[in-house]
């Protein structure tokens, strides 16, 4: 009898209480009832929840153990015995990249390649590290190949260029470098974020019946469902570097299918949720951040871990998971289902300093 790759692995989440990390971790305890999950979590977002009433259950409690910490920090023995390095934890999007620049640098890019080097002192053999297609930027003509040219005009992602062009200068004999960039996450999820295009459209849908577009519709964007992220991420812990994109392999994370322009996803909400109108800004400037993407080397070198979630399941899947906890908030950009929101009000009360590291004093 063969054993599965990853049944026995011992795997570590960085950032695994963010909106991605309790969606991976039940699918890597599903796919691998008996591996040893372990979280590691600042807890920045931890009581940003959305598990409908009655349904108690922490995501964290699918782990066997989470330990709270920076990553900026990450102690040494929390490596020890790992097979696998999983690396959420970042500064999450261009609105806080922008507020926290240089914190966005030494956690989005520093740490990580901390965290790279003390993975690989530790015999770790596979490092998989969260990128994003908006390392493109603004990208004119066809889709974009991994070898084309990036263009990153938010700090967000020249952090994650940054990371990805530290990986590949490193000597990291032994052990398999993955950098997925990802497309725009979407999707339902346990600590769910509506600072994303999709999920801010349909939380728009639910509460006030309408979309609200502030670009003129034309951007594209690629999106992943945090399903088809979560496969991505089996994938890249159990690839054979000998024969699945070497020892160190940069691939876009996602499919063809789910090219869309905004104006495209604003529609298709408004044809799954009753009664929603569609307002397009058409006399917006053009937003600078359009892109399409080639993910025909993920399609190559993955074909079993292809995403399943086509723009209607995660729209359905939004939209239940929305009703289901009952959701009418109409300022919800103002809530903290935004992450900068949440960020802001730990600074207010001074359980945070402006180095995102937090006031224990505040705490005590």
């Amino acid at each position: 009898m063969t054993t599965e790759p990853g049944s026995h692995m011992r795997i570590l989440i960085t950032g695994n209480m963010g909106y991605v990390g309790p969606v991976l971790s039940r699918h890597l305890r599903e796919r691998f009832p008996d591996a040893v999950l372990i979280g590691f979590d600042s807890g920045l977002f931890a009581d940003c929840l959305t598990v409908p009433p009655g349904d108690g259950l922490l995501p964290e409690t699918v782990l066997d153990a989470q330990h709270f910490g920076d990553v900026r920090n990450l102690p040494d023995p929390l490596l020890e015995g790992v097979d696998a390095v999983i690396h959420l934890a970042a500064v999450s999007n261009d609105p806080m990249g922008n507020r926290f620049e240089a914190v966005t640098e030494a956690i989005n890019r520093d740490a990580s390649l901390r965290i790279a080097e003390q993975a690989h002192r530790a015999g770790v053999r596979a490092f998989v590290f969260a990128s994003s297609c908006s390392v493109y930027g603004f990208a004119e003509g066809g889709p974009r190949t991994e070898s084309d040219p990036v263009n990153p005009l938010t700090a967000y992602a020249r952090s994650k260029i940054g990371t990805e062009e530290g990986l590949r200068q490193m000597e990291l004999p032994g052990m398999a470098v993955t950098c997925l960039r990802f497309a725009t996450a979407c999707g339902m999820s346990d600590r769910l974020r509506l600072d994303l295009v999709l999920n801010d459209f349909v939380a728009g849908a639910v509460s006030g019946g309408a979309v609200t577009v502030l670009s003129d519709g034309t951007p594209w964007r690629p999106l992943i469902d945090v399903r088809d992220m979560a496969r991505a991420m089996e994938w890249a812990i159990t690839r054979d570097a000998a024969v699945s994109g070497g020892p160190f392999l940069v691939v876009n994370a996602g499919s063809e299918e789910r090219n869309h322009t905004v104006r495209e996803l604003a529609e298709a909400v408004a044809g799954t949720v009753p009664g929603t109108r569609v307002s397009i800004n058409e006399a917006a400037p053009p937003d600078r951040r359009s892109y399409r993407v080639n993910f025909s080397l993920f399609r190559q070198l993955a074909p079993d871990h292809q995403p399943r979630q086509s723009l209607g399941d995660s729209i359905s899947g939004l939209y239940t998971g929305l009703r289901a906890l009952g959701f009418d908030d109409a300022e919800f950009r103002n809530s903290s289902f935004m992450r900068l929101r949440t960020l802001e009000a730990h600074l207010r009360e001074q359980r945070l300093r402006p180095d995102l590291t937090w006031n224990r004093r505040a705490a005590a």
